[in-house]
């Protein structure tokens, strides 16, 4: 799916799901491992859409050290993409800063996730590109790790990553919905937000959380609805 078709069919509706919709979602189809904890906003209440662009990190020394990490993917990056960095949840070595982030942003990229540590967070919120990490350090990645590989399959925690594949980032977590998948994904999580949010109207007016769970279903809210029923 190119860019253009991913904006015009899918992103205003990824926008207005949550993460946790979206996990709920693939739970309803079978797609196991598409949730990830942990890599949240490094500032703010960011949320980040978009096709995946990966990089895959490794040890210094363990490869030949060809480009800076992140500048090829930057180069190749279409706007709306997600940069994804694979650093195997490693809190002690930065593999993203605030050069790379200006040059994404201005490339149009959506924003990075990154699982490992990021710095230059206060830069990035100066200049509005969202960073979502699993935590933070001053050191540089310079003789500490380098980029082994990139446009190829990764896993963020231990959800599977691959090129174009759609990643959702927001408060609670990441989301990774393989593109083929993506449109039964979308309209399953439509489903699950749309009854979700009945069950608060109905809160709301009055019914006791008792009522609402009988009413609602609320212990199958992730079973397929039957043919006919969107109940």
């Amino acid at each position: 799916m190119n860019a253009r078709e991913f904006d015009s069919d899918f992103r205003a509706r990824l926008e207005a799901l949550a993460t946790s919709n979206l996990s709920d979602a693939c739970d309803r189809v079978g797609i196991a491992r598409c949730a990830v904890q942990g890599i949240v906003p490094r500032w703010g209440r960011t949320r980040v859409v978009g096709r995946a662009v990966t990089i895959r990190m490794t040890a210094a020394g363990a490869v030949p050290a060809v480009a800076h990490l992140g500048v090829d993917a930057i180069a190749h990056s279409e706007a709306g993409d997600v940069i994804v960095v694979d650093n195997r949840g490693d809190l002690h070595h930065n593999c993203w800063g605030e050069i790379l982030a200006l040059g994404a942003k201005l490339k149009g990229v959506a924003g990075v996730v990154v699982d490992g540590a990021v710095r230059d967070v206060d830069a990035c919120e100066s200049f509005g590109f969202p960073v979502h990490a699993r935590g933070t350090v001053p050191s540089t990645a310079r003789g500490r790790i380098v980029q082994e590989a990139w446009n190829v399959p990764v896993r963020l925690g231990d959800a599977p990553v691959r090129p174009g594949d759609v990643i959702v980032a927001d408060v609670n977590g990441v989301v990774v919905v393989p593109i083929e998948r993506l449109g039964e994904v979308v309209q399953a999580a439509e489903e699950i937000l749309a009854k979700e949010n009945a069950m608060l109207d109905a809160l709301r007016a009055g019914e006791s959380m008792q009522e609402v769970d009988r009413r609602f279903h609320y212990e199958q809210m992730l079973r397929p609805p039957a043919a006919g029923n969107k109940s």
